[in-house]
């Protein structure tokens, strides 16, 4: 008979860890929620640089790192950023507990699918260059919460916006860039505005 792992049975539990606590939401966002739409916007990214770059990236292990992301905030919590990087002593330990609980996570698979899992759960096993695809997708994924936060008339994500603004603006990743000129403007429109046929003048 098989062992039992409750991997998958935690993982279900991601929909109900909500993000930006401590800040009053007007649209209230969880993790399940948020890993999918890093795994898109990366794999957007991974495209983008494999048109251009002759350093091809691996995109189903991009995908699948920016989809299991945040795993281990099932057992962590989603810990608000202000807080985990109020000091060098809190950012210390709270890496430590993320580390901890992506050991955790590991371990309820089967041995045998372990090393199969352990570049996508363990942060030390993650790929550069996919670490760095991922964060930048997660950044982006942040941003356009803070707009939607903000366009929805919620000053409470004004300063978070700015500061991820300037976040996007600073890094110098290309396929970075292009994402943001290409796609971003189109979150600032109503649903009526997206639908709304380009030749409608009215």
């Amino acid at each position: 008979m098989s062992e039992t792992s409750h991997f998958f049975a935690y993982l279900s539990k991601l929909r109900w860890i909500e993000r930006w606590g401590m800040k009053r939401n007007a649209i209230r966002e969880n993790v399940m929620e948020h890993s999918f739409e890093v795994a898109v916007v990366a794999h957007a990214l991974g495209e983008i640089h494999n048109r251009d770059s002759a350093d091809k990236i691996d995109l189903g292990l991009l995908v699948l790192t920016a989809l299991y992301h945040d795993a281990s905030e099932v057992l962590t919590g989603d810990l608000p950023s202000p807080i985990k990087y109020h000091n060098d002593k809190i950012r210390d330990a709270y890496k430590e507990v993320e580390h901890a609980a992506e050991r955790e996570m590991l371990a309820m698979l089967p041995a045998t699918l372990q090393t199969s899992y352990a570049p996508y759960l363990l942060s030390e096993q993650v790929n550069p260059a996919v670490k760095q695809l991922v964060k930048a997708a997660d950044l982006i994924v942040a941003y356009t919460k803070c707009k939607a936060e903000t366009v929805a008339g919620n000053p409470e994500f004004s300063k978070a916006m700015r500061d991820m603004e300037d976040k996007l603006l600073q890094l110098q990743q290309p396929e970075v860039r292009e994402f943001c000129e290409i796609f971003l403007p189109s979150f600032e429109l109503t649903l009526d505005e997206l639908i709304r046929p380009q030749n409608d003048t009215h």
